[in-house]
Formats: C-alpha cells, sequence, structure tokens
C-alpha cells in the first residue's frame, strides 16, 4: 500500500514483480511521471525538477521512462488492484490514475480485479472529516481481505416471507 510517490512504488512493483503481490493498493499514485513532467503548466512540475529530474533533458527522459508505471505495462498476470483518485487533486491529478487503470486493463492476461475509485469532493489528501475517513479506511481494509481471499461471502438473506 503506498500513496502519491508511494503509489509510484507501487507501480514500480506491479510492473517489475507482479508475481510477488496478491493485492496492490494505490492510493493517488504518481504513474505518468513522464507526461506530468514534461507539462510545466500542471502544479508543481517545475518546482519538483530537483527531485524527479527535468525529462526536457534526455538523458534524464530515458531514466525516468525506464521505471516510470505507465510507461512500462506489459502484458502479464498483474495482481488485484485498488487505485484511487481524487478528482480535485493538484498534485496528482485524476487523469493519471485513470490513465494507469485504463492501460493495465488492456493489457493485463489476469482475472483480478483492477479498480479504479475516484473521490470527486477530495483531494490529494483523500476524504476530509473523521467520519468520512474512516470510512475510506474501512472500505480499504474490506478490498484487502478480499484480496488476501480472507472475506467469507454474507449469509443469504432469510426470506421472511416463507415465514
Amino acid at each position: 500500500r503506498g500513496g502519491s510517490a508511494g503509489g509510484l512504488l507501487m507501480g514500480v512493483m506491479v510492473n517489475q514483480r507482479p508475481d510477488a503481490f496478491a493485492g496492490v493498493i494505490a492510493e493517488v499514485p504518481f504513474v505518468d511521471v513522464v507526461n506530468t513532467m514534461l507539462d510545466p503548466t500542471i502544479p508543481l512540475t517545475v518546482t519538483e525538477y530537483e527531485e524527479w529530474g527535468n525529462p526536457n533533458d534526455s538523458s534524464t527522459f530515458e531514466t525516468i521512462a525506464a521505471y516510470a508505471p505507465y510507461e512500462n505495462i506489459e502484458g502479464t498476470d498483474h495482481p488485484a488492484l485498488l487505485v484511487t483518485a481524487g478528482l480535485n487533486d493538484p498534485r496528482v491529478q485524476y487523469w493519471e490514475p485513470a490513465k494507469w487503470v485504463a492501460k493495465l486493463r488492456a493489457e493485463t492476461t489476469s482475472t483480478h480485479p483492477i479498480l479504479l475509485r475516484t473521490e470527486i469532493d477530495s483531494g490529494h489528501g483523500g476524504p476530509s472529516g473523521r467520519y468520512d475517513a474512516w470510512r475510506e479506511e474501512a472500505f480499504i481494509s474490506s478490498i484487502i481481505l478480499d484480496m488476501l481471499d480472507l472475506a467469507s461471502p454474507l449469509s443469504p438473506r432469510r426470506d421472511s416471507s416463507q415465514d
């Protein structure tokens, strides 16, 4: 489980060792590094050159492209994934995770679910408010239990009309 730059790490792991994980949670993952860093109109891009590098330099471009999750998706048996995005996220804009999920779904040979959850009222930090954060954590915990095959199906509801 990782978010933002930690979500980038999740993307790299999924690409390099998809067999090593039952499931991955990537929260607002910075996965389209090349395109984001090439667009100086996106907030934080220019100020992040020191951390990520400026892909306008050809050797830096090659370095970024070598690890960037979006550029390195291969048709393989990917693990189950839950990817989150915030519609109002100025750091990892919602289309980055959406593009990554679409490409993963198109390329995977797996039958494991690749889920995208976009929070309409959220930014980079996820839902605000104590109860919203608890609901989000409960949702993610339920997905993790399912990924690990530890969630048992709910019992069928009793049909009271037959009493």
